[in-house]
């Protein structure tokens, strides 16, 4: 999941003291136990009134978005489509729908959400809890995915997107310097040894992920540790994340900026820069979502690295890694009118067929599971396959009311490791203190 998308986005320290101070408004110190989430006040029936529609969503970088919602409006003209493109920001997408929330606006009628905010959002009751037996595909769609669109076992949201992370590399040189794609983080170092020897690699890094101090710093930070086989949030849903595995993992992030293995530009990078910087032929291994691979691989001048590149799963510690479970779930705001027109164009947009256009036009990853074997798309993607099995073995984030605290706090102690600001024992020592306050069952 992109995290603008989520998937760049610059104002980030606005955005995330903007998004603590809505949170902390909106949830008012309340631990998921009060009334806010069994089953919001519409009781999953009230899909009533037809009409035009709003639709908010972070920028779409792929393009593809206007299209798919042009073929909604061509058929649907009394009941038209209206995007309100939100920041690239993760964080300020976030911020700007608690404040429309907040202030109980019909300005959003269907809300574009990281998985991960889901909880937060039902719990506070600013989205509409869902008929099941509306909509009959769920089943069709991987367990995993659907499972991010549930609050308490009852759904407010239909999982549309999703995602997990991969590992791109410069399958040319890696070719030339005669190594294979990388399963540990060991064999990544060696590769990237190998290929810097060649004349025409010598100036190319060796690694970046997304770094900056934002939503995809808690995906990198959490892919590390789970890498590494620890936890940040076990299976009990207590933090666990104070624990030599966890060390390992972030140790393998402060000790790549400290080598140079990782550039300390990257420190900056989330997901837009460190695609670019891939384009551009200045890094040899990349970790990234699917939609990058649409980009990187066009031949229309934009990317030095179309046709020259391959993915692979992500590597981890002693074997291949673990991706964080990504993606994107449309909601229906608890104060939009026409939710019957909303419901439908949720329907609409995580339909078989749109979704497959979209992977055609994006390479996002789809929830619907046959997509992963459709012939031809696995032609077009041959990542198809092991993304699925990212996906299916993917790791969730915490799913807590108070995520924008948390995920805050995952960053502030990996964001402190990774500059030598705090000491890695000390930074994960701290961070379960954090959230041993924050996560309450």
């Amino acid at each position: 999941m992109r995290f603008e998308r989520s998937h760049t986005r610059r104002a980030a320290f606005v955005a995330i003291a903007s998004s603590l101070a809505l949170l902390a408004t909106a949830c008012g110190g309340d631990d998921g136990s009060g009334g806010g989430g069994d089953s919001g006040s519409s009781g999953g029936a009230a899909l009533e009134g037809r009409g035009p529609i709003n639709f908010a969503t972070g920028k779409d970088t792929s393009g593809n978005l206007t299209n798919q919602v042009a073929a909604w409006n061509a058929q649907h003209p009394d009941e038209k489509v209206t995007v309100t493109e939100l920041p690239e920001s993760a964080d300020q997408q976030r911020a700007q729908m608690i404040q429309n929330a907040q202030i109980k606006s019909d300005a959003f009628s269907v809300l574009n959400l990281d998985v991960v905010w889901t909880a937060e959002f039902a719990a506070n009751r600013w989205v509409t809890e869902l008929p099941e037996d509306q909509f009959p595909d769920l089943g069709k769609l991987l367990p995993s995915t659907v499972d991010t669109a549930k609050y308490r076992d009852k759904l407010y949201a239909v999982p549309v997107t999703s995602d997990g992370g991969l590992l791109y590399y410069r399958k040319d040189l890696l070719d030339k310097a005669g190594v294979q794609a990388p399963k540990t983080w060991a064999e990544m170092k060696t590769a990237c040894e190998k290929v810097k020897a060649l004349p025409e690699a010598k100036s190319m890094n060796c690694y970046a992920g997304q770094f900056e101090k934002y939503e995809g710093l808690t995906v990198n930070f959490s892919e590390a540790v789970n890498g590494a086989g620890g936890v940040v949030v076990g299976d009990d849903g207590k933090p666990n994340v104070n624990t030599p595995e966890a060390l390992e993992g972030l140790n393998f992030l402060v000790e790549g900026f400290k080598s140079g293995e990782i550039p300390k530009a990257a420190i900056t990078y989330k997901e837009e820069e460190g695609r670019r910087a891939f384009q551009e032929g200045n890094l040899i291994f990349h970790r990234n979502w699917p939609y990058v691979y649409a980009l990187a691989n066009k031949t229309d001048g934009s990317s030095k690295i179309a046709g020259k590149f391959a993915v692979a799963p992500l590597p981890g510690l002693n074997g291949a890694g673990v991706s964080t479970l990504g993606g994107h779930n449309y909601a229906i705001s608890e104060f939009a009118k026409n939710k019957a027109t909303a419901a439908d164009f949720i329907k609409f947009m995580s339909s078989e067929e749109r979704q497959k256009v979209n992977v055609q036009k994006t390479s996002q990853a789809p929830t619907w599971a046959s997509l992963y074997d459709d012939p031809e798309l696995t032609k077009q993607f041959p990542y198809l396959a092991p993304l699925k099995a990212s996906i299916e073995g993917a790791k969730s984030r915490p799913k807590v009311v108070k995520y924008g605290d948390v995920t805050t706090a995952i960053q502030e102690a990996a964001y402190g490791a990774l500059t030598g600001t705090t000491p890695p024992k000390d930074a994960l020592s701290q961070l379960q203190d954090k959230l041993s306050g924050l996560i309450t069952q």
